[in-house]
C-alpha cells in the first residue's frame, strides 16, 4: 500500500524485455538505503517486488500483465520514474490510498502553467468514468492527486502545485505522453456495496410479489 507522495525519481538505468517479460533496473540516490529483496516499490504508479538491490540501484521485474496494462511497456534507458516505498504503520497518510494497480493509461491532453501552478488535463478510458468525480483522488503515474474540474466526458483535469510538479517526473511529460491511472479504492468498494444492496432490495421486492400472488391464489 502506498500513499501517492512521491519520495524520489529515479531513472531507468537497463531495461531487459523477453517476450512478455521484463527486467528493469532503476538508479537512485535514497531508497536503495531502506529496502531488500522481496519489498514492495510504487514505480510510476505500478506496485513492483525489489528482486535485486545495489548501492545506489535496484531492480524489479515486470510481469506481462503489467506490461500490457501500464505504461512501463514503452520504458527506456535514462527515463525518469516516480518511486515511493510502501507504507508503513506509522507513516503520515499525506495523500490517498494507493495500491499500485493500474486500471488504465490516460494521454495527456494539456499541461499549462497558471498562477505559479499547473493545470494538467488528461483523457482516460471510459471504463474508469463511474468512479472519476470532482474532488475526488486519483493516482496519475503514482502521484495522489484531486481532480478539480471535469470539462468532457473521460477528460479530467488536476491543479499541481509547484513542488509536486518539480520533485515528479510530471516536469518531463509533454502533451501526448502517457501516465498511469489507478481510481480512488474507495470508490470501488462503495459501487460494489451499492450493488449488493440494489440486488438484495431487488430479491425482496421478487419475494414480496411471489407472496403476493401465492395470497391472492
Amino acid at each position: 500500500m502506498f500513499t501517492g507522495i512521491i519520495e524520489e525519481v529515479g531513472r531507468v538505468s537497463a531495461f531487459k524485455k523477453t517476450g512478455n517479460f521484463a527486467v528493469l533496473e532503476i538508479e537512485c540516490r535514497n531508497i536503495p538505503d531502506d529496502i531488500k529483496r522481496g519489498d514492495s516499490v510504487c514505480v510510476n504508479g505500478v506496485c513492483l517486488t525489489v528482486t535485486k538491490c545495489g548501492n545506489k540501484s535496484f531492480n524489479v521485474d515486470i510481469s506481462y500483465e503489467t506490461l500490457d496494462k501500464s505504461s512501463l511497456a514503452y520504458t527506456s534507458h535514462g527515463d525518469p520514474l516516480n518511486l515511493e516505498r510502501a507504507l508503513t504503520l506509522s507513516t503520515r497518510l499525506g495523500g490517498h490510498l494507493v495500491s499500485g494497480h493500474v486500471d488504465c493509461l490516460a494521454r495527456i491532453l494539456e499541461i499549462k502553467k497558471e498562477s505559479g501552478a499547473y493545470r494538467l488535463k488528461v483523457l482516460y478510458s471510459k471504463d474508469i468514468d463511474q468512479y472519476v468525480a470532482v474532488k475526488g483522488s486519483i493516482s496519475l503515474d503514482g502521484i495522489s492527486l484531486t481532480i478539480s474540474d471535469m470539462p468532457a466526458e473521460c477528460v479530467c483535469e488536476v491543479a499541481v502545485i509547484p513542488r509536486t510538479f518539480e520533485n515528479t517526473a510530471l516536469k518531463h511529460k509533454k502533451t501526448g505522453d502517457y501516465l498511469n491511472v489507478e481510481v480512488d479504492m474507495i470508490a470501488r468498494y462503495i459501487e460494489k456495496l451499492l450493488k449488493k444492496e440494489t440486488k438484495a432490495d431487488k430479491l425482496k421486492e421478487s419475494v414480496l410479489k411471489m407472496q403476493q400472488l401465492e395470497d391472492f391464489l
